[in-house]
């Protein structure tokens, strides 16, 4: 692959009408990705059926420049209202929400929204790169990797959770026990299933990510009266220059996002772990390497940066096994795999080489939505900053409805709400007794997928599947990940004694 077809694929996406498809799927993307519960697949859906006709190139611009931005409408509601827009941005709001408060927001948005711009491109710089050597990378991979780093995700709930170490590990241990709700993936039996069909799926993360948070904190603000950003702050303060500050502050800690983009592009790339696992992931490792790591969940923008980096730098990830064979790197990605039926692509190493051109315009839309994205976004962020000085009476029935309408159309089920307004008590009184709510989202989201490989890694290698050579790398991980917090409490507790 020559550099003209690379910068040819670039120029591509600028031609006309190409260009003007991907800035419609850019401008939807926004819209559905701010509305909580909606996110990139259900934008997919509703637009895969306009493609019917097009031409590959400007297809792919259209679908994937909204598909990619999603995410970035979603960090705007996570940070303002406490409000995931997908999955992915529960992690974004650990620190955005706690940043609005204090009168911030606009330095959180502004972090964000050029976190998001800047690791889409990198994610679509290391595709670019991957493509001549997509087999042995995707290939690397079975179920013993997967639950190694599965649980070196659940080991940051003692790096995560804001509070009391044994109350982060009791939330901790309650998002597992939910994870285990619905068909054990073993023997397809029904655990907790308490005679309702409902739960027999298990427990959705959208609906109980906007409980916990989002709903949680509206009835805390109903309670409390007031608005969202606490009193002694002006609407000059969240925005205006402190956008500005939160861009400068990507660039200052530059370390921490390249490193972030990487674990976002490389979870991208493995099948089954998805954005959830990488931005939850990128949260810890900030959290663990940062020199004020407890105030993280406290506003800590550092805590805005790690995820949102990693958010959408996996989207370039997860197009190299879509691309290379076919495997959906994300529940998005398989209905991409739709939409190259209808154009009659097909993916493998027919796709990397007759249609190169096509695969190129792919990845450059992805870098050149985020951007377009972003922009749009820190234009308008001074005006959305507004909405987070409404009095609580006005406030709190808006986001309800918000809220209601995101947990019911995550999967058009009663069933949603209701899981929505159970975990919005339980978020409110995590909340008022210092309970993480973090650590128990953490632990729903990697219990799943811990469960699932750790029995196909016993049933494909048995019992010391651990000493595969990726997995053992790994596991140290996990070992240095446990230390490295415990080694700290230590120092800190022996310069105690020697002030003493």
């Amino acid at each position: 692959m020559s550099l003209e077809t690379v910068f040819q694929g670039l120029f591509a996406v600028f031609t006309f009408p190409t260009v003007i498809y991907m800035l419609i799927g850019v401008l939807f993307g926004l819209l559905i990705g701010f509305i909580p519960g909606l996110g990139g697949s259900f934008l997919l859906a509703i637009l895969i059926p306009f493609i019917y006709g097009m031409e590959p190139g400007p297809a792919m611009a259209f679908l994937l420049g909204g598909h990619a931005v999603c995410a970035t409408g979603g960090s705007i509601s996570a940070i303002l209202f406490n409000t995931p827009g997908m999955g992915p941005n529960a992690a974004t709001l650990l620190d955005g929400y706690p940043m609005t408060q204090r009168g911030e927001a606009g330095r959180a948005l502004g972090a964000a929204l050029t976190s998001s711009a800047l690791g889409g491109v990198f994610g679509v710089i290391v595709l670019i790169l991957l493509i001549p050597v997509l087999r042995p990378v995707v290939l690397a991979f079975g179920p013993p990797e997967f639950f190694m780093l599965a649980l070196t995700g659940i080991c940051f709930i003692a790096v995560v959770g804001e509070g009391p170490l044994k109350k982060a590990l009791a939330a901790g241990g309650f998002g597992l026990l939910v994870s285990f709700v619905g068909y054990a993936p073993s023997s397809g039996d029904v655990r907790y299933g308490f005679g309702q069909l409902y739960l027999h799926d298990g427990i959705k993360l959208v609906p109980m990510a906007i409980g916990l948070f989002a709903l949680a904190e509206m009835i805390s603000l109903a309670v409390r009266r007031g608005s969202i950003v606490d009193k002694g702050y002006t609407s000059a303060s969240a925005s205006g220059k402190g956008t500005l500050e939160g861009i400068k502050d990507v660039f200052r800690r530059w370390g921490l996002f390249l490193r972030c983009s990487a674990l976002g592009t490389f979870i991208g790339i493995i099948p089954g772990l998805g954005g959830d696992v990488a931005c939850f992931m990128a949260y810890g490792h900030a959290a663990q390497t940062s020199k004020h790591g407890e105030s993280f969940g406290k506003g800590n923008i550092e805590g805005v940066i790690a995820p949102e980096s990693a958010n959408n730098s996996k989207e370039g990830g997860s197009l190299v096994p879509t691309l290379g064979f076919g495997i959906p790197g994300s529940s998005a990605m398989a209905l991409l795999l739709g939409a190259f039926l209808i154009l009659d692509l097909q993916p493998g190493p027919i796709m990397l080489t007759s249609k190169l051109d096509v695969v190129m315009i792919m990845a450059w839309t992805i870098a050149v939505a985020n951007v377009v994205a972003a922009g749009i976004a820190l234009i308008s962020a001074k005006h959305f900053v507004k909405l987070t000085f409404l009095r609580g009476s006005i406030m709190v029935p808006l986001v309800l409805v918000l809220c209601t309408l995101g947990a019911f159309t995550t999967h058009n089920s009663m069933g949603d709400i209701l899981v929505a307004l159970f975990f919005g008590l339980l978020g409110y009184y995590m909340k008022k007794y210092d309970y993480s709510r973090a650590v128990l989202i953490l632990g729903l989201v990697l219990g799943r997928i811990t469960e699932k490989n750790l029995n196909l890694s016993l049933r494909l290698f048995g019992g010391d599947f651990w000493m595969r050579p990726i997995a053992l790398i790994l596991l140290s991980a996990v070992v240095l990940t446990l230390a490295i917090p415990m080694f700290r409490a230590l120092r800190r507790q022996h310069r105690g004694e020697n002030r003493a």
